[in-house]
């Protein structure tokens, strides 16, 4: 799981398997495969990094 900032600064930690997209609309959209959309303050490049130090982590340990 991964941890982002919600815009009313409030901390949301999402399983980045369920990501479908994310966007800069300029805010940072995280659309989930369940079709819940997510505003975050993370940039559309932190949350790629996020991602993927999560998944080093997990597959390297």
């Amino acid at each position: 799981m991964i941890e982002v900032t919600k815009l009313n600064g409030g901390i949301a930690l999402i399983n980045c398997d369920l990501i479908e997209y994310v966007e800069e609309t300029p805010d940072t959209v995280i659309t989930l495969t369940t079709g819940r959309k997510l505003i975050v303050k993370e940039s559309r490049q932190e949350i790629k990094n996020l991602v993927k130090s999560y998944k080093r982590e997990i597959y390297h340990g």
